[in-house]
């Protein structure tokens, strides 16, 4: 008789799902994640609140950066962790862009959802959304403009730009102070690209206006006890070495005498080679030490002693900075002086910032080397402007290396800070219609329409299924600008219907004014986005989509077993 029992191939307790259930449970975790960031999409998305469980148990931060939210909260499901990842090499990549590409990719899919239901093959999906990726890319390069050659241009690109990034983030109110900040911090790295070179320093206090930028660099720490607390024609060795072997660790050590005095020569003994150990440190000819660990009270009493400024426990990152800034190495060893290499600058000295001294250091040998002070009202605040202006620094920094810019998709503000004569040449022929209060002028959705558009155009030209799914990817496109001014509390269905017709007029330059609800000309106002940040969010999606449109089966590996202490095995 033979036996209909299943044969059992996987190990007990791993679970796997088929064919559809599969797909269905990819696509369910997917769009989960993109209908969860999708509030905060645009200059008018909203926040979320995120509260810490475990160590830090109480812990909120508050943000509507979509790599941020998106790394803090649990996911379990395997698609919607290949959102998240995307959405981090986004954030690592470029900067910005975070929100639009997991939205883009969860929007894909649920075209793809809708075309397995009428029976397209994935494979065949695949095909089309190749073809209209191209397509897309092709023509975003096409309306991609470059005044680099321009250097008065290319500033002024820069700084509509960085307007555009801060505009759906905190610094909003302030975008153009920061703006500015940014630009400038960039344009000091000479092409260099070297972020490292602008540090973010944060101070509670006063208000985000307050924020400004300093030239040189700015470390947290203070000097040793009676040491000077400025320093001209600074030679600088930093260090990562323990200072503390003046003192006996009684605790956890065992210690054998037969009198106190024993102790007392021990501890004799540990300060002579504390002492060997600052005379060879001193050997370096140097003015100042600025070590990665603590320095204990009797090294610190030798330094002072000789007029050398001792600073302690400076963090990594800020003596990895300071290594980069000044020119130096961090040592370990001391036996070798002639090979040691010592930082430098002219003036070390310490300034107040709030109620707190830090240690200025000007005159650096990397002469881009700059910081920003953020001064807010509360640590969150502080946490959340940093995060935006990163994100600006870092699309600033592409598109240094990466010089075509594409409109549409961001914020410009027409103030009184400006003159007037700059703000005719930035509206040109609509001066008339534009009133100069200090309001702000919001647009969005040029360059996804201008994709949307050739995609839709290429799918009439294609025959066969493949064109339904092109028509699906130019959809899932359009849905951004839908989205955005969804957020705004527009009439999405009118607006994206009437950019589409003036597009499909060939006016490639027309967005939405987020503040009026109607679709202006994105160029007559200078507003701009980074070239990069745009191909890298259609690139990633597609490519993040389609992996997760090709999977059929998930596996699940049994969990491993715990075998007791005291198993016989």
């Amino acid at each position: 008789m033979v036996s209909l029992n299943p044969v059992q191939i996987l190990k007990y307790e791993a679970e796997e799902e088929k064919a559809e259930i599969a797909r269905l449970s990819s696509f369910v975790g997917a769009i989960a994640v993109g209908e969860l960031v999708k509030s905060t999409l645009g200059p008018k998305g909203m926040d979320k609140i995120l509260v810490a469980q475990g160590r830090s148990y109480g812990a909120v931060e508050v943000t509507n950066d979509g790599a941020t939210i998106l790394k803090h909260i649990g996911v379990d499901n395997p698609a919607a962790k290949i959102l998240v990842d995307i959405s981090k090499v986004q954030d690592d990549e470029v900067g910005d862009g975070t929100t639009s590409v997991t939205v883009l990719a969860a929007e894909l899919l649920k075209e793809a959802e809708r075309l397995i239901g009428m029976k397209l093959h994935p494979q065949t999906i695949i095909a089309g959304w190749r073809k209209a990726t191209e397509v897309a890319r092709e023509a975003l390069t096409c309306v991609a403009k470059d005044n680099s050659a321009n250097p008065e241009k290319f500033k002024e690109d820069l700084f509509n730009i960085a307007c555009t990034t801060l505009g759906s983030k905190i610094l909003a109110q302030y975008r153009d102070h920061f703006a500015k900040l940014a630009v400038d911090a960039v344009l000091r790295l000479r092409g260099s690209g070297n972020l490292e070179a602008i540090q973010i320093i944060k101070k509670l206090g006063l208000t985000l206006l307050d924020s400004y930028l300093d030239e040189g660099f700015l470390l947290d720490k203070k000097p040793g006890v009676h040491q000077p607390k400025r320093v001209e024609n600074a030679r600088i060795l930093i260090a990562n070495t323990p200072m503390d072997t003046d003192k006996i660790k009684v605790f956890g050590s065992q210690v054998r005498v037969d009198g106190v005095s024993k102790v007392a020569e021990l501890e004799l003994a540990e300060k002579q080679k504390m002492k060997e150990k600052v005379d060879m440190i001193l050997k370096h000819n140097i003015n100042v030490f600025i070590n990665r660990q603590l320095i204990y009270n009797y090294p610190e009493q030798l330094f002072s002693d000789v007029g050398v400024m001792a600073i302690e426990h400076a963090d990594f990152d800020g003596i990895e900075r300071l290594a980069l800034v000044t020119g130096g190495e961090i040592v370990s060893t001391f036996s070798n002086p002639e090979s040691a290499k010592l930082g430098h600058c002219d003036l070390i000295e310490q300034v107040m910032i709030g109620e707190d001294k830090l240690l200025k250091f000007s005159g650096v040998p990397l002469g881009e080397a700059c910081s920003i002070i953020l001064r807010g009202a509360t640590q969150q605040i502080l946490d959340e402007a940093e995060r935006s202006l990163h994100d600006a620094l870092c699309v600033l920094q592409q598109t240094v290396k990466e010089t075509r810019i594409v409109f549409g998709g961001g914020m410009i503000s027409l103030s009184l800070s400006l003159s007037l004569s700059v703000i005719r040449k930035s509206v040109k022929c609509i001066i008339n219609e534009l009133c100069f209060d200090g309001r702000m002028v919001l647009f969005v959705g040029s360059s996804e329409m201008v994709m949307a558009t050739a995609v839709l155009k290429a799918a009439g030209e294609t025959p066969g299924k493949e064109a339904v799914a092109m028509e699906a990817f130019a959809h899932a496109l359009m849905q951004l600008p839908t989205i955005i001014a969804d957020n705004g509390g527009f009439d999405s269905a009118q607006l994206v219907s009437e950019l589409r017709a003036a597009h499909n007029l060939n006016k490639h330059t027309y967005g939405i004014d987020m503040i009026n609800g109607k679709i202006a000309c994105m160029e007559q106002l200078g507003i701009t986005e980074a070239y990069q940040v745009k191909r890298q969010v259609l690139l990633s999606a597609s490519e993040a989509a389609e992996m997760i449109v090709r999977v059929d089966n998930i596996i699940k590996a049994a969990p491993r077993k715990r075998v007791p202490d005291n198993h016989p095995c």
